[in-house]
């Protein structure tokens, strides 16, 4: 059976991700940190979307803030081999958010556990799932990015460079992997309405990066699309990018309304 594997999958945009593909008709492995909300995920998936088949996989990223639980991530592989279940498509949704992380402020293990989570463990687990990919003729990764990677914001130091590292590491996987016919992309999200957009609302009535060209934010509906077209519409591209964030990457400055 093949299955599209989707990381951080029980909340906000990996909810639309697992959605978008089900209603497709494609079968859908995730996982998501907290075991309860994995099972009560599941449950929710399954009732929903009764024609695909649903799996979800509790795991955490870290051991520790310096250690990647590599092993969480061969077991699951295993568990998935051994369930005759083949991952032609990896979307690594899943991030450290680092917020709130200041320069003199917080410990260097801080910065380690953001970096760990945004760029090794991506990389632990595509490395595992392009084995099986290359075995099986090819397959899609896309990263869920942001476009903090060209554009800095205050007070997420590690998550900015985490997420740049994580360009580098998905264009120098399209390289490496291409020649198995394995496609490795980017989503280049900018601010999404997602829980915090609707716990914070004076904040994010105020705050700039709202005031897009396009007069708007993005859903999670939005960047699923994205996912979906470089999974299933885009045979002839890897080591892409495509910003969805409504036009804020091209402006120098956010244009504030005066009222």
């Amino acid at each position: 059976m093949n299955a599209t594997l989707i990381t951080g999958a029980c909340i906000n945009t990996g909810v639309a991700i697992v959605e978008k593909f089900a209603r497709e008709g494609r079968n859908v492995v995730f996982t998501g940190r907290s075991m309860e909300k994995v099972h009560a995920a599941e449950r929710a998936y399954r009732e929903q979307f009764p024609n695909v088949e649903i799996l979800g996989y509790h795991m955490d990223s870290l051991l520790d803030e310096r250690t990647v639980d590599e092993q969480a991530v061969e077991a699951l592989f295993a568990d998935l081999d051994a369930k005759g279940i083949f991952i032609d498509t990896l979307v690594l949704n899943a991030a450290d958010q680092g917020l709130g992380q200041k320069v003199f402020e917080n410990p260097l293990t801080d910065l380690m556990k953001v970096i760990n989570t945004n760029v090794v463990w991506n990389y632990c687990l595509t490395e595992h799932a392009a084995k099986r990919m290359k075995e099986q003729g090819g397959g899609s990764v896309i990263f869920v990015n942001s476009n903090t990677a060209y554009r800095a914001i205050p007070d997420r130091v590690a998550y900015v460079a985490s997420k740049g590292g994580q360009l580098g590491l998905m264009r120098a996987l399209a390289l490496d992997l291409g020649k198995y016919n394995i496609r490795v992309n980017a989503i280049l999200p900018g601010m999404i309405k997602t829980d915090r957009w609707e716990k914070n609302p004076e904040f994010y009535a105020k705050v700039p990066s709202r005031y897009t060209p396009l007069g708007d934010v993005a859903v999670g509906e939005d960047i699923a699309d994205a996912v979906w077209y470089f999974a299933a519409m885009a045979r002839n591209t890897t080591g892409a990018e495509l910003v969805v964030d409504g036009g804020n990457t091209i402006q120098l400055y956010p244009i504030i309304p005066e009222n």
